[in-house]
This record gives C-alpha cells, structure tokens and sequence, in this order.
C-alpha cells in the first residue's frame, strides 16, 4: 500500500530520512531529548487561525527554539484583526494530522504554507512526520521546493 508521505516527500526529489519515534515522545521537546537532536535543529510546523468569516488559516514552520510571532507578523500578513494559534481539534480536523505529527507534507492545497528565514538558514532539520510515530529529517530547501513561502522575521528568539 502506498504511503501518501513518502510518496510526496519522493516526488520532491530532495533527500530525506525518516526517523521513527515513540508517539509518547512525538512533542519537540521530550523528542529532542529522547534522540538527541537540537531544538535549533528542529522545525514545528504550527497552523494559525485568523479571525474572520469564514476563518482563514495559515501554516507555519518555525524553529523549535524561536517563538511564532502569530501577533504581529502573521496577523498583518492574514490581514485580520486578530489570529491565534489553532486548536488541536481545528488542525486536525484541517489538515488530517494530531499535533505532535503534523508536517508542512500533505497539507490541503488551499493552506497557505510560511516558513520562518531562520528554518533555511540549518543545514538540516527536523519536521513533522504526519503523525506521533516519525519525523523527517531533511535539508530545509525541501520546504521551498514544496512551495513554502520564506517569510523573514516570522519568528523571533523565545525568551
């Protein structure tokens, strides 16, 4: 049976690895822990909801170690008067993927995709397997090739 990911992630012609995690330890944070990558490695991949009728929604991916800036940045760029971040029962109902798997790979076509300017700037990264059980380790120009747009200041350091 074919698998929806690979076959994408293929299609890219960009190489890839999947790496297979515990879903108990899908969050970044227990994940990085567990198997030893870096936080500055890794690339969440958030969806954000905008207030307006309907709802838009935008997905972002931003580096573990830096913040979504979802209240100036993204909301000027949804152009909405306020956004925040998506539930965990939106996004999975949006993009078919529990937080904690959700990767920028099989996102609906109609859902804009920002990656953070810090994100291109690794050598590799981290992502989202689609689901609890993997991720996928890939260089990030994978994300540009997808159609990502790059968005500078998308995210700032956490503090």
């Amino acid at each position: 049976m074919s698998d929806p990911l690979i076959d994408q992630l293929d299609s890219l012609g960009i190489a890839y690895e999947i790496i297979p995690c515990d879903p108990e330890l899908a969050d970044t944070a227990q994940f990085c822990e567990a198997y030893g990558y870096s936080l500055d490695d890794s690339a969440n991949t958030i969806v954000v909801a905008g207030k307006s009728d309907p709802t838009i929604h935008v997905a972002c991916v931003v580096l573990a170690s830096t913040r979504l800036d979802v209240n100036q940045v993204v909301k000027k760029r949804m152009g909405v008067r306020k956004a925040s971040f998506a539930s965990g029962a939106a996004t999975e109902e949006l993009t078919g993927m529990a937080i904690g798997g959700v990767t920028p790979f099989g996102l609906p076509d109609d859902l804009p995709l920002w990656v953070d300017g810090g994100v291109m700037l690794r050598d590799r990264i981290i992502l989202g397997g689609g689901s609890r059980d993997r991720k996928v380790l890939a260089p990030p120009t994978i994300l540009t090739t997808l159609g990502a747009e790059v968005v500078e200041g998308l995210a700032r350091p956490a503090s």
